[in-house]
């Protein structure tokens, strides 16, 4: 019982770390695209900061 209980613990601690690294990388770019002052990334994101909740005007 022991080593299906250790497999099912590094099978999700295995998941854990891409998973995790997906949403660092997600929201900091959310940041940036919402708190550019580029013309072309407001462009790019505009919709989006709408639809999050991000003033642009």
């Amino acid at each position: 019982m022991t080593i299906s209980t250790t497999a099912k613990t590094t099978a999700l601690s295995k998941a854990f770390g891409p998973i995790l690294m997906m949403v660092v990388l997600g929201s900091s770019l959310m940041f940036v695209a919402g708190h550019a002052q580029s013309a072309a990334l407001h462009d790019a994101a505009h919709d989006v900061r709408h639809a999050t909740g991000f003033p642009c005007h």
